[in-house]
């Protein structure tokens, strides 16, 4: 059973499409994978709002910032917001503000197509 739909903004697409083939593969895969199991491995709480999509591949610690949506209908949604390579043993703060100002905006265009 699906627990939940996965939809990437613009930023987070194009930190995929720069990825190898086989790295983009393994971090799509382990999204799939979270829709029917719960791995705080692999989908883990940073803040409040905001979530991390973790995987490491060869040496790579790749990782999606998320946030949850809650839809209508009982629907959930999680958005990414973008796309990083981990260097450090801690989320660098500027990504974590990143994502912040992406769900603001993310917000903002969606309370404008609601008009």
């Amino acid at each position: 059973m699906i627990k939940y739909e996965v939809i990437f903004l613009e930023m987070a697409k194009d930190f995929l499409d720069k990825l190898d083939i086989k790295t983009r593969e393994k971090v799509i895969y382990n999204i799939w994978k979270l829709k029917e199991i719960n791995d705080p491995e692999l989908f883990k709480k940073l803040t409040n709002e905001i979530w991390e999509f973790r995987t490491n591949y060869l040496s790579k610690k790749v990782r999606l910032l998320a946030f949850w949506d809650k839809e209508k209908n009982n629907e959930t949604l999680v958005v990414a917001t973008h796309g990083f390579i981990k260097k450090t043993q801690k989320i660098p703060k500027q990504e974590i503000e990143k994502a912040k100002q992406l769900i603001t905006e993310y917000y903002i265009d969606k309370k404008r197509e609601k008009k």
